[in-house]
């Protein structure tokens, strides 16, 4: 069975609530591909190391929800945009040359566009998706070659193997008590994965280990985990996972979020998105190709045609 047919049972599963077949085989398939849909191990190190992206990225990750909560998309097209933005990151050398933050907000639009374009039955187009009072407004040209940059980047693995995929098979290895109502448990389960994103120290866990812990703090205190629970995951891992999830995501204070720093503001102007996008352009479509020259050799060349600053 294929990878593609693989999550596309998971997911389709996930959205009627509908009890996936509880089958090894395809537990095994989707954990196998896990790393292939995934960042490279030293991608969490990588941020960690570089404080500034650190900000950038909370910035694009508020974005893609705050988007992702006006047009009420589906849980899984909110993972899968950030999915896309933290593969794209770590495959391609040039995005660690970004300074401002324009880049980063270009590279969020895109990504939350492909999701939509993956998931959901009606898409906004290019221009209306960007909303929550953006800085810039990108013209669809623009969005869409970095869609191409990104979907290059990813080697066109777009169905992404994600926490949501595993739920199911995670509340039927609890005790029937521990979840009587399915719908509602499904959803606190799918709450707390998409609390997960915000956090980046969950990108040390692979998503099946993120899908158990959240079935384990969605049950509640108390439950038993039986040990057959953790035949296909690491334990230690899950045990590391929940904990987390426990101190930053469970009765978390609502108003949290408005300490966040507001997205997509800096104090310094941002360079041209010509080199960035000009650069891509020749390599979007050939996989084969290295990665884009570094964001250095267009920036003479008017902008107003890419993007444009709104006013304050």
């Amino acid at each position: 069975m294929s990878d593609h047919s693989v999550s596309s049972l998971f997911s389709s599963a996930a959205l009627s609530h509908q009890p996936p077949p509880i089958q090894d085989s395809i537990i095994d398939s989707l954990i196998s591909t896990e790393p292939h849909h995934s960042p490279p191990p030293d991608y969490l190190l990588r941020f960690q190391r570089r404080s500034v992206y650190l900000t950038h990225r909370q910035d694009s990750i508020n974005w893609i929800l705050n988007a992702h909560s006006h047009f009420q998309f589906q849980p899984l097209t909110a993972i899968l945009s950030v999915n896309y933005f933290d593969r794209f990151l770590s495959s391609a050398a040039a995005s660690f040359e970004w300074n401002n933050g324009w880049e980063f907000q270009l590279l969020s639009v895109a990504c939350l566009s492909l999701a939509a374009k993956m998931e959901e039955l009606e898409v906004p187009l290019l221009l209306d998706l960007q909303v929550s009072e953006p800085r810039f407004v990108f013209e669809p040209k623009a969005i869409q070659r970095m869609e191409l940059w990104v979907m290059e980047k990813l080697k066109w693995r777009l169905r992404s193997v994600t926490p949501f995929d595993f739920i199911h098979y995670f509340m039927f290895n609890l005790p029937q008590s521990s979840c009587t109502d399915d719908h509602h448990f499904y959803w606190m389960c799918s709450d707390l994965i998409i609390k997960t994103i915000r956090v980046i120290d969950f990108l040390g866990f692979r998503p099946s280990e993120i899908a158990a812990a959240a079935v384990i703090s969605a049950a509640g205190e108390g439950v038993e985990v039986p040990e057959s629970y953790y035949g296909k995951v690491n334990k230690e891992m899950v045990r590391s996972c929940h904990q987390l999830m426990e101190e930053y995501l469970v009765d978390t204070c609502p108003s949290a979020g408005h300490k966040v720093r507001k997205q997509w503001r800096s104090n310094e102007p941002p360079k041209s998105p010509d080199g960035v996008l000009d650069a891509a352009t020749c390599v979007s479509c050939d996989t084969r190709s290295g990665d884009p020259l570094p964001v250095s050799s267009h920036q003479d060349k008017p902008v107003r045609s890419i993007v444009q600053e709104e006013q304050p």
